[in-house]
């Protein structure tokens, strides 16, 4: 997939009038890339087109509109989309009580190191997290984290081919996995080329 250019964006002007449509159009597409690790953990693998959606919103909220500004958003966000052999998502803990969400964030430590992807027939794929800064300490997890999951060509055509997909935790303290359903499989598929 290739980069955002500051081309590829919106003005705020022009963004402030499609904003409605393309929020809607982004979230539908976002419903079969978003992976549901139990009732706490959400893994929402982007694209092109969410990261442009990212980009957009973050110009909006912070009124950006200069040519150093918009370049640093793109320097930040391009950097999730998936380059064709690879995987790129945002793992959410989503815990609404803040007083339980500081307690299991404690609990949870580690768990970005603990993400693996297993197209069936393979070696799990550990993910790769937080190659832009450590969002975890020795006390406790981030509620965010940003993942990359190298695949071999063999796994992408195996996964093209109809295998089965799994996505895990490993972490002790939160065992869980889940198979992609068809859907998730051909969308996440199309970041492949």
């Amino acid at each position: 997939m290739h980069k955002l250019t500051r081309a590829d964006l919106l003005s705020l002007e022009a963004y402030a009038q499609q904003r409605g449509e393309f929020r809607a159009r982004v979230l539908a597409h976002k419903r079969a890339r978003k992976v549901h690790l139990g009732e706490q953990v959400t893994v929402i693998f982007e694209d092109r087109l969410t990261v442009q959606y990212q980009i957009q919103e973050m110009l909006r909220i912070e009124r950006i509109f200069e040519a150093d500004g918009i370049a640093g958003e793109l320097a930040a966000y391009n950097p999730l989309i998936p380059d064709g052999r690879n995987l790129k998502a945002t793992l959410l803990i989503e815990i609404p009580d803040e007083r339980l969400r500081r307690i299991e964030l404690v609990r949870l430590r580690g768990i970005e190191h603990a993400i693996a992807l297993t197209v069936q027939g393979h070696a799990p794929v550990p993910a790769i997290a937080d190659e832009d800064m450590a969002r975890s300490d020795d006390e406790k997890t981030s509620a965010v984290h940003f993942l990359r999951f190298e695949l071999d060509p063999a796994m992408i055509d195996d996964w093209r081919g109809g295998a089965p997909v799994s996505l895990a935790s490993t972490l002790p303290a939160m065992p869980l996995a889940a198979t992609l359903d068809r859907q998730q499989r051909d969308a996440l598929a199309a970041d492949f080329s």
